[in-house]
C-alpha cells in the first residue's frame, strides 16, 4: 500500500510519462479542508472502455506491463480517497490527455499523511526525461504557494539528469518549502 499521498503522485506522473505525455502539470495543495492531488497531461488519454479498465484492479492494459495481469495504481488511489471520505475524479479524453484528482480529509483518520514534497518532486523531475512538468504548491497553513518549471529550474541549476543540478533544485524547492 501507499505509505504517503505523494506516493499515488508518483504512480500517477509515471502513468503520464508511459502514456507519452509532452506536458504534465502536478498540483499538491493542502488546505484546511484536507489535501488535494492533481495530475494532468497531454498523453494518449483513454476511451471510456479504456479507462473502465484502468480502474479495475483486477486488469491491466497489458501493454506498459505485459507481464502483469493486474494494475493497482489508479484502483489504489481511487479506494484510498473514497476510504478516507474525500474524493476521486477522472477525466480522459483520447489523444488530449488525462486529469486525475484526489481530495483526502484533513479530518478523517484514515488519510494518509502528505509525505515529503521536496523529495517527491526531485524525483519526478529526475524521471520525466524530456517531458515538460510543471509543479504547482500551495499550503494554506501559513500561506505558502508556488509554481516551478522542469525547464525553468534546468536554466538555472543546469543538467537535471546529473546529481549537481538535482542537488541543487533540492536546496531550492526545499528552501520554497520552508516558506
Amino acid at each position: 500500500m501507499h505509505a504517503s499521498a505523494v506516493d499515488f503522485v508518483l504512480d500517477l506522473v509515471q502513468n503520464s510519462v508511459e502514456a507519452g505525455a509532452s506536458l504534465i502539470d502536478v498540483e499538491i495543495d493542502e488546505s484546511t479542508e484536507g489535501v488535494t492531488l492533481q495530475v494532468s497531461d497531454n498523453g494518449c488519454g483513454m476511451d471510456a472502455a479504456q479507462l473502465a479498465r484502468a480502474l479495475d484492479p483486477f486488469r491491466s492494459g497489458g501493454a506498459k506491463h505485459p507481464s502483469r495481469k493486474v494494475g493497482l495504481g489508479l484502483p489504489f488511489l481511487k479506494q484510498a480517497a473514497e476510504l478516507a471520505g474525500g474524493e476521486f475524479r477522472i477525466e480522459s479524453v483520447p489523444g488530449r490527455g488525462t486529469m486525475v484528482r484526489a481530495m483526502f480529509p484533513a479530518s478523517s483518520v484514515d488519510s494518509p499523511p502528505l509525505g515529503d514534497v521536496t523529495t517527491l518532486f526531485v524525483t519526478l523531475l529526475g524521471m520525466v526525461g524530456e517531458c515538460e512538468l510543471v509543479l504547482h504548491r500551495k499550503r494554506a497553513s501559513d500561506g505558502l504557494s508556488y509554481t516551478v518549471r522542469k525547464s525553468e529550474l534546468a536554466e538555472a541549476a543546469g543538467d537535471l539528469a546529473t546529481a549537481s543540478g538535482l542537488s541543487l533544485v533540492r536546496q531550492f524547492l526545499a528552501s520554497q518549502e520552508e516558506g
